[in-house]
């Protein structure tokens, strides 16, 4: 755009000047226009990097990591220093950027106009250099990227979706298997929702990762909902195995099933005990949910057509957010968590399920069947988190995080040390 803006502009008579001292249309072109065009059109390039670096930050929305996951990470916590860690030096980035490339004009003004100064003459082999810098560092990053390897190293990539449960349990598994096993743990945490995590399990990108049964019925099998844990856990592990060589480890007590959760004061002025009578005022309400909780057949799909539920309006909104939306009346009604330890220190109140829509969704570690083999010492160093996370126990851990600020990676070390489970506790 910036290119043809620039020879649209050029003045009608150093075209005609050009045409009268004999010059062809390519010599015009490539020794007068594009020469009196390069300032706009070196512009519009400084523009689009600019804006391509702050673009970037969005891969940590598919899991690809970069300064996004603190960005990301800092909205779902509320942290408002994650949040600089990774704006600044993304801020920096744009400006680094933004200098080569002026850089890079400075070198060619020099080329073309023998008058400029010599301290700009010295400085072209500098900004020739940059550009190739740049792209020599990004060839490295992606090099050393362990996404963009195979799975044959000895080392243990554990992911993790993008929220504090996921990611305290994500630290236990990779603190229990550094202490008990003595392997390298690479942590892929906050790499979005379920089927990210999914693809990135069954395509080698990670070793494993906490999923839910009832996820992995509904949303990853697209199996109808089924009441009863065991038989839960008995069909997702036998299908998991089958379809994609993955082996689902005993699951953990907790059970952390979606919810519509709602202010407790609201809920009692209104008699609201389940969610068949919040559905008669569903058409008078707003309802914040999570993107992916809004597009699952066990989310807002399936429980729209179970309850016949009409909302006012329904917003998209962050996982890390919603609680105090609804705290603060901002929505009447939000997708909560059954482990979050905010659903209490809020007082909010867990509308019952009276017509049994979502599934159990108790946690378990699933692993890809090659690193099993290769490593069978990690279900024995997870085997021991079975019977100590509860929903209570969870729910304390989240509390932690969520609005403590306190970090996950700290919160589970001291839960393993609490429970006696690292054997070589500093």
């Amino acid at each position: 755009r910036n290119t043809l803006t620039g020879l649209q502009g050029l003045s009608p008579a150093v075209i005609e000047a050009s045409r009268g001292v004999g010059m062809t249309r390519g010599q015009r072109l490539w020794l007068v226009e594009l020469p009196l065009a390069t300032p706009i059109i070196i512009a519009g390039i400084r523009t689009a990097a600019v804006v391509s670096v702050g673009i970037a930050t969005l891969c940590a929305f598919i899991g690809a990591g970069g300064l996004g996951d603190f960005i990301y990470r800092g909205l779902a916590l509320r942290n408002k220093g994650l949040i600089l860690l990774g704006a600044i030096p993304a801020a920096i980035l744009a400006l680094i950027v933004d200098g080569t490339i002026a850089a890079s004009e400075w070198s060619i003004r020099v080329r073309t106009n023998p008058n400029e100064s010599s301290w700009r003459a010295r400085f072209k082999p500098v900004a020739t250099f940059l550009p190739l810098l740049v792209i020599l560092l990004g060839l490295l990053t992606n090099l050393w990227n362990p996404l963009a390897r195979g799975d044959d190293r000895p080392v243990i990539r554990i992911a993790s979706k993008d929220f504090s449960e996921q990611y305290i349990v994500g630290e236990m598994f990779a603190q229990l298997i550094e202490d008990r096993l003595k392997l390298t743990v690479e942590r892929k945490f906050n790499m979005g929702g379920s089927m990210i995590c999914h693809e990135a399990l069954i395509n080698g990108a990670v070793s494993m990762y906490p999923e839910y049964t009832g996820t992995a019925l509904t949303t990853i099998l697209k199996e109808r909902s089924i009441a009863s844990p065991a038989k839960s856990y008995a069909l997702v592990s036998r299908e998991y195995k089958k379809q994609f060589d993955v082996v689902w480890l005993p699951p953990f007590s907790l059970n952390n099933t979606w919810t519509l959760t709602v202010r407790r004061d609201v809920a009692e002025k209104r008699n609201w005990k389940t969610i068949s009578d919040m559905a008669k005022k569903s058409s008078t309400l707003t309802a914040g949910f999570i993107p992916e909780f809004m597009e699952r057949q066990d989310g807002y799909l399936g429980l729209q057509k179970t309850y016949g539920l009409n909302f006012k309006s329904v917003v998209d909104i962050n996982s890390g957010l919603m609680y105090e939306a609804v705290k603060k009346g901002e929505v009447d009604v939000i997708c909560g968590y059954g482990t979050d330890g905010r659903i209490p220190a809020y007082d909010l109140v867990i509308l019952k399920d009276d017509k049994l829509f979502f599934p159990a969704y108790n946690l378990a570690p699933v692993v890809r069947q090659n690193v099993l083999e290769r490593h069978p010492g990690i279900r024995e160093a997870l085997a021991p988190l079975c019977g100590r996370l509860d929903d209570a126990t969870m729910q304390r851990l989240n509390f932690e995080v969520d609005e403590k600020k306190r970090s996950p990676a700290k919160v589970a070390r001291e839960f393993l040390l609490e429970q006696g489970l690292l054997l070589t506790a500093e």
